[in-house]
């Protein structure tokens, strides 16, 4: 059996500098069905990709949850479907 070792990051001095990946900050959520159907929303996208779920508030102070359609999206937009309210 094969055994990796993982290194210590000062390995790759970009790191340790403080350096930041250059990812989307947000991205927008169309959501595909449910009581928001048709709404766009901006997201905050977790490192470069559209959250899994979103919670999106109503108009009356709840708030619905949805979750990516697709595991695969292109783009900056997402689709989402409705799950349940939160």
């Amino acid at each position: 059996m094969e055994r990796f070792a993982f290194r210590h990051a000062s390995r790759w001095p970009a790191l340790d500098e403080g350096c930041e990946a250059s990812y989307a900050a947000a991205v927008r959520a169309l959501l595909e069905d449910g009581p928001l159907q048709g709404k766009t929303v901006e997201i905050e996208a977790v490192e470069g990709r559209p959250p899994k779920t979103v919670d999106v508030p109503d108009d009356q102070g709840g708030a619905y949850r949805y979750c990516l359609a697709e595991w695969t999206q292109e783009g900056m937009t997402a689709a989402y479907t409705f799950l349940y309210a939160v």
